[in-house]
């Protein structure tokens, strides 16, 4: 880094900040992406010796827990292979109220969790987006599914999707590049499921393909323009603004190695460092013009901050008879085998509603990708189920003054729990899985979800000793509080009315105009499919915004 101003700062490079990076270069603009992990080498995303792909992965979370993972190594399918790339604990702390525990995974290099996520891609509908006036959720956002629609098609001709044309109206079709496959147990899923009941539908994972390179595609893309430059190991602490107008200025950022403090100029600052990360920066940027944090005049800012509620389910399927192996695209080389099925929400949509709670919820799971028969001729089912979270006043994140991380910056505060609202759906969702499974002959061993440790027939690991079986009836269920579907949102949510949002629909600071938030922190609801596609697609459409503002001299 040679400069000490630019036409904007992106902070993060994750799935928000590499697509804009991406978008702010090739609208002509010089950018600066300022990472705080470290680059990672070629290394760091090919295979590593000691493979294990299985769900339990114990001696793996233990090694972790001991050498300074014990958050991280408790998320739901934990791999050794993956643990170079989770974070610390011990140097990346975070605090909790007593009775709220949350549980926060991180990936601090440059993709950020890009790295370690399941690459599944849907698109969301008008059932998420405007839930109030369908009567399917809890609020509108302030766009519809036809302003986001052209972004999300960007978004999908650029990675380049794995998927099909389902026509399952909560799942909006996309630009898809290449069909993606179901196994034989998985279509017989999908004909129980259909046989029974007529509104459920199950397709194939639409996702990216794995590409074994340590920069997500979007800065490599922002890199190759030749106007953007990538500072890893850049910890921001603040976002500078003018006393006088409110503006921001730039950022200073902490040399992670070196501590030493560095102050960047910018003419916009575009915040994308993952919700958790992002409310962080922006309640630490206080001054005299902003005492509140910047921009927080409302005091919205780290309110209404969500996680989807998952329930992880277990349990095993009638194997197909085959010659051969099931036809499936390549392994990822650190995950495993790569696919799955999807159900798409069917509670609460135009259709059908249910007066027992507010919202939705998918499944994504997988039967016969990474294990053969047992002796009884079955194989392993697994269905995670992401359910939508209400966004709640109380569910916030502060600042803790008390506790600084090793940069002097305060550590994150987070009190997020679940309502009677989700208790009511995770209840449905869970029986539902079973239901689904048992549905075409297949068996449920036992489930996990905020609500604790469920188990049916022969139970949790029944072949396990009995030591191994008692510690993981202990420690399972504490992988499925909140924040296990790594899926949070909200906190700089966007809206129509600066009194009750941070960000006008564009993800622009109401009251910094030349700030901008583009992760899933500026979301108003959860939803229940994955965010990661709506993140890049809201952070295209905010800096394409963005860019035009700026080169009107209007910022």
């Amino acid at each position: 880094m040679t400069r000490t101003a630019y036409d904007v700062i992106v902070v993060g490079s994750g799935a928000a900040g590499s697509l804009a990076a991406k978008e702010l270069a090739e609208q002509g603009l010089s950018v600066l992406v300022l990472e705080a992990g470290q680059r990672l080498r070629q290394s760091d995303v090919e295979p590593r010796s000691g493979r294990n792909w299985s769900h339990t992965a114990l001696f793996p979370r233990v090694k972790a827990t001991l050498l300074g993972q014990p958050i991280q190594a408790r998320v739901a399918f934990f791999k050794e292979q993956l643990r170079h790339l989770f974070v610390n604990d011990w140097a990346h702390g975070y605090t909790t109220p007593k009775g709220r525990p949350f549980l926060w995974i991180r990936g601090r290099q440059t993709g950020g969790r890009l790295h370690v996520f399941g690459r599944v891609l849907f698109r969301w509908s008008d059932t998420d987006f405007k839930g109030r006036s369908l009567g399917t959720g809890p609020e509108d956002w302030p766009l519809s599914y036809a302003d986001i629609a052209p972004f999300y098609e960007k978004v999908e001709r650029f990675l380049g999707i794995c998927g099909n044309d389902d026509g399952v109206e909560t799942a909006p079709d996309g630009i898809m590049a290449e069909p993606a496959i179901l196994t034989p147990e998985e279509k017989g899923f999908r004909a129980a499921l259909k046989a029974r009941w007529a509104d459920r539908h199950t397709v194939a994972w639409r996702f990216n393909r794995y590409k074994s390179s340590p920069l997500p595609a979007g800065v490599e893309a922002a890199l190759a323009s030749g106007r953007t430059t990538l500072q890893s190991e850049a910890i921001v602490e603040k976002i500078e603004s003018d006393l006088d107008s409110g503006r921001a200025t730039g950022v200073t950022f902490v040399h992670r190695r070196t501590r030493k403090r560095h102050t960047i100029s910018a003419k916009a600052v575009v915040v994308c460092a993952s919700p958790i990360e992002s409310v962080r920066l922006l309640l630490n940027s206080r001054s005299a013009r902003h005492p509140s944090g910047l921009g927080n005049s409302s005091g919205v800012l780290g309110r209404y901050f969500m996680d989807q509620c998952a329930s992880l389910m277990f349990g095993r399927w009638p194997a197909i008879a085959r010659e051969g192996q099931p036809e499936t695209l390549p392994e990822h080389p650190l995950f495993g085998a790569t696919g799955g099925m999807y159900v798409p929400r069917y509670e609460n949509t135009a259709n059908h509603h249910d007066a027992s709670f507010t919202g939705g919820y998918t499944y994504q799971g997988s039967i016969g990708r990474y294990a053969g028969p047992d002796a009884q001729g079955y194989l392993p089912v697994t269905m995670m189920c992401f359910g939508e979270m209400l966004p709640y006043e109380d569910n916030r994140i502060t600042l803790n003054y008390s506790r600084e991380d090793r940069w002097g910056i305060p550590l994150p505060h987070i009190s997020c729990g679940i309502h009677s609202n989700e208790r009511a759906m995770l209840k449905r969702q869970i029986q539902d899985s079973v239901d689904m499974i048992e549905s075409g002959g297949g068996l449920v061993d036992f489930w996990a979800s905020p609500l604790g440790l469920g188990q049916k027939g022969t139970g949790m690991y029944p072949a396990q000793v009995w030591p191994i079986r008692w510690f993981m009836r202990k420690m399972f269920p504490k992988s499925l509080v909140v924040g296990a579907a790594i899926h949070e949102s909200g906190g700089a949510r966007m809206g129509s009315d600066p009194a009750t949002s941070y960000l006008n629909p564009y993800g622009q600071c109401w009251e910094v105009p030349n700030l901008y938030v583009t992760d899933a922190s500026s979301f108003p609801t959860g939803g229940s499919l994955g965010t990661t596609l709506t993140v890049m697609a809201l952070s295209i459409r905010a800096c394409e915004h963005l860019a035009t503002e700026l080169k009107a001299g209007r910022l």
